[in-house]
């Protein structure tokens, strides 16, 4: 009723401490009762002349002070009720008998009870209010009496009035202490000398508004506006601390959304246990506690979706839920009057004037009023935030408490939202998109851990030996479905607690720890027998293969090898099987051929700096004039160690290890030298450079190209690029882009190998090329297999039918060249002309093997003679 703490509803109170304070309130009431009948025969009788207009007038005072009282909530279970009680309580001292004052007070308390339909607490209150005039009346008359008017008249009402909420902190206090919701020391402290503060100023308004309208003409209009300023100020004051701790509780609810999302960082699978989870969960939880005790509220109830494939999750914040509502059933909750939410906005539902069907859904909900907001995401409903019935001594629900729903619930709409999309982007990071399973990073995330706590582990690496014939016979999809299936069987035979990935292709690895890493062989062996059972692929039943070769802590030479390690080692193991023996495990003794690659990949740059990489040329001659139109540029590497390495050892690691734009850069800079120096001589021949699939995909590699040309001011059509089929369809969304944007700058694109991939007429309408060049194991085939003749003959077909350029690769006898010139082929390539030179081998083989003669546009031309 003054300005005290109020005793509020505990979070989940035990039944200790609702015992506790009810046999609290009930010796609350009966001492408040007691002391009512002692202060009333004790205090001497008063003039009874006033009662039929102080009566009313102090119960219509009471009244007012406590429809114009402000809460401020202190903490969950707590608030500071600012009123002006004092003010009719001290001029009620001064001027009435003790029965009338509290006949009064007790009217206009249980008056405002009804009203507000607030009851759960009513012994306290009652008990309170007897306790309260009881004190205010024994404190003023016992002052009275000590001075023996020989002070100031008021200064009895004065303190009676002022003990009064000092009295009412402390019994709030102590209600608190037996619910389990007891403050600190300083805390307890300041909250008492706040109210004491208050207390002292509507005190002192009240005794001044007595005298003005005592002594002073027209005193009571100074009194309505000193009283007027006091509530401005006031309500001014409540309503910035509201805001203050409505901006700490935003800010609060944000950080703990995202601490929540932390959980999600690895990939799925890493914590088998559950720990994210619940630590998920408790995050929520103490999300939805704190909404609760801005609010002020009995319970909240948090029901989210943050995952779209999960079901919706239930979180309870406050009063356990009744039974009937605890599972979260779909059927119910999407048939729940209150959980019907269009829009965005806060919906106000209250019991007494509610329709019938949320009337049962409060009930339902053992609810007297609930706030419902729903959470909305940029295209689906997220979930929604209860709040049922505001724990407060006197009032419901007001406008401040649905403006911070409001903003509460777009906070975590937003929130969600975005943890969602970044979920979802942290799963694609660390997943294969094809099978769901880990990639590599997530394979390298989920070992981690593991490994760790193991004693041993291994990590197993399993290739499907078919996939690429698959592709090639039946196309890229029907590859996919046997990657999918062979996903699925693996996942089978190794449980869903083994972290297992795809890592390209059909290449698989699994990290085994303890007792699986000690049976590594006989897993190896059934791994290889479930990936081996016939495929059924549409109507057609593929034989498979696997190869399987695997690393473990206990054979690796380095000491604590982590997850990465393990995998390159059982790489070796996998190059290292054969047919006779497909299961290989890895030893120290294999090292050396990672210990070769390593030495590769970390020397490669240097070598081009200090001239061990070079460039061989192989002429390319036009069919059947015998005119050298061009080569192509072919990188060698002698080392000075190991000697001649083979491109097809060390441009795959280059690759692997993104060194490939360096090595393309360094051989198109020296192609591009070369060309310009066969301009400066009057040839105009031009050089073709292989592109590797991750330069296709560099979007700022076709500037790079025109600052070559633009460096050697070479014209563009004298530059041609190779480029194979599988590459450009691995992924043809990157790599169609860039090569459009070379075609349009005039740089002549040509498919190598043609014929072992896709080789389909959609195939080639869709790229941007000007060139075909036919693998050469058709051509070297042709004078045994008619079968290779007629690829021959088609493609040549094929590719003068879309206006290409048509060039045979591995030309190596007369008969294949003159079968060629036959079928109208356009160029030649192979060792019957000549093997890939040096450039100085390359200038003296043009020098010895070639004429010059004039041609069509008067320029140089060189014509191979025989």
């Amino acid at each position: 009723m003054s300005d005290h703490v109020s005793a509020t509803a505990p979070n989940a109170p035990t039944r200790s401490t609702t015992r506790a304070f009810s046999v609290f309130a009930v010796l609350l009431l009966l001492a408040g009762t007691l002391s009512a009948v002692a202060v009333g025969s004790w205090l001497p009788d008063r003039d009874p002349r006033h009662l039929l207009w102080t009566g009313p007038l102090l119960v219509v005072g009471f009244l007012l002070a406590e429809q114009l009282a402000i809460n401020v909530d202190v903490r969950s279970g707590v608030a500071w009720t600012i009123s002006f009680t004092e003010i009719p309580l001290v001029l009620g001292l001064l001027v009435a008998p003790f029965e009338v004052v509290l006949a009064a007070h007790v009217v206009a308390g249980v008056g405002t009870l009804l009203g507000r339909r607030v009851l759960d607490r009513a012994v306290y209150n009652a008990g309170l209010m007897f306790m309260e005039i009881s004190v205010a009346f024994a404190v003023a008359h016992s002052v009275d009496l000590f001075l023996d008017g020989n002070g100031p008249k008021w200064a009895g009402a004065f303190l009676g009035t002022i003990a009064v909420p000092l009295l009412a902190s402390v019994l709030g206090l102590t209600a608190l202490r037996l619910m389990g919701k007891g403050m600190r020391v300083g805390p307890s402290l300041r909250l008492v000398l706040q109210t004491l503060v208050v207390a002292l100023l509507n005190t002192s308004a009240g005794l001044a508004g007595y005298e003005i309208a005592d002594k002073a003409p027209w005193g009571g209009v100074l009194i309505v506006l000193v009283f007027a300023g006091i509530t401005a100020i006031y309500l001014a004051y409540s309503g910035l601390l509201r805001e203050q701790r409505d901006l700490e509780t935003l800010s609060e609810v944000s950080l703990r959304v995202a601490r929540s999302g932390r959980h999600a960082t690895g990939p799925r699978g890493a914590a088998p246990d559950g720990g994210d989870a619940r630590a998920d969960d408790d995050e929520w939880q103490l999300i939805a506690e704190r909404i609760r005790e801005q609010l002020n509220a009995n319970r909240v109830v948090l029901r989210l979706r943050t995952d779209p494939q999960a079901p919706m999750r239930t979180l309870v914040a406050g009063e356990p839920l009744p039974q009937g509502m605890r599972r979260d059933d779909p059927r119910q909750l999407r048939e729940d009057a209150m959980l019907q939410l269009p829009g965005s906005q806060v919906r106000y539902f209250r019991i007494v004037d509610a329709g019938e069907d949320v009337s049962e859904a409060l009930v339902r909900r053992d609810a007297q009023e609930a706030l419902v907001v729903p959470l909305r995401g940029a295209t689906q409903l997220l979930g929604a935030v209860e709040v049922h019935d505001r724990l407060s001594r006197w009032r419901g629900f007001g406008k401040a408490d649905l403006q911070l729903l409001r903003t509460l619930a777009s906070h975590l709409s937003t929130a969600v939202d975005n943890r969602r999309l970044l979920a979802r982007l942290r799963h694609d990071a660390y997943h294969d998109p094809l099978t769901g399973l880990l990639n590599r990073p997530g394979l390298r995330e989920a070992a981690a851990e593991p490994m760790r706590q193991a004693h041993r582990s291994a990590v197993i690496r399993v290739d499907l030996d078919v996939l690429s014939t698959v592709s090639d016979a039946l196309g890229q999809a029907w590859g996919n479905r046997m990657v999918v299936a062979a996903g699925r069987r693996l996942r089978d035979e190794l449980g869903p607690e083994v972290p297992l990935a795809r890592l390209e292709g059909g290449a698989f690895a699994a990290l085994l720890v303890d007792r699986q890493a000690e049976r590594i062989q006989e897993i190896a062996e059934r791994l290889r027998a479930a990936l081996s059972v016939p495929y059924p692929v549409d109507r057609l039943t593929v034989e498979a293969g696997a190869v399987v070769g695997w690393a473990s802590t206990a054979d690796c030479e380095i000491e604590d090898p982590d997850a990465d390690a393990l995998l390159q080692r059982a790489d070796v193991a996998v190059r290292a099987t054969s047919e006779g023996e497909p299961l290989r495990a890895y030893a120290p003794s294999m090292g050396q051929i990672f210990l070769r690659r390593f030495q590769l990949v970390t020397q490669f740059r240097s070598a081009l700096e200090s001239g061990q990489v070079s460039i061989h040329y192989q002429p390319k001659v036009a069919l059947p004039s015998r005119q050298v139109v061009g080569a192509e540029a072919l990188v060698r590497w002698k080392h000075p160690e190991f000697g001649r390495v083979d491109p097809d050892e060390f441009v795959p690691a280059v690759e692997a290890t993104g060194l490939v734009d360096v090595l393309t850069d360094f051989v198109m800079d020296k192609a591009l030298d070369r060309v310009r120096r066969w301009i400066d001589r009057g040839l105009r021949m031009s050089i073709a450079v292989n592109l590797s699939v991750r330069t296709l995909a560099d979007e700022e590699f076709p500037d790079r190209v025109a600052a070559a040309l633009l460096k050697h001011d070479v014209p563009p059509e004298l530059l041609t690029f190779e480029l194979t089929e599988s590459g450009v369809m691995a992924d043809p969304e990157r790599a169609l882009p860039v090569l459009r944007r070379l075609h349009t700058m005039g740089v002549v694109l040509a498919v190598d190998d043609f014929g072992t991939g896709y080789s389909s007429l959609a195939y080639l309408r869709q790229l941007p090329v000007d060139e075909v060049k036919i693998d050469k194991s058709f051509v070297l085939g042709m004078g045994t297999d008619l079968g290779d003749m007629a690829v021959v003959r088609s493609i040549v077909e094929l590719g003068h039918s879309l206006s290409l350029t048509v060039v045979a690769e591995g030309v190596e006898d007369d008969a294949a060249r003159d079968q060629l010139v036959s079928m109208g082929c356009d160029v030649a390539q192979g060792y019957l002309i000549s093997r890939p030179l040096s450039e100085e081998r390359f200038e003296a083989w043009l020098r010895a093997r070639t004429v010059q003669v004039r041609g069509a546009r008067d320029e140089t031309v060189l014509t191979l003679v025989h």
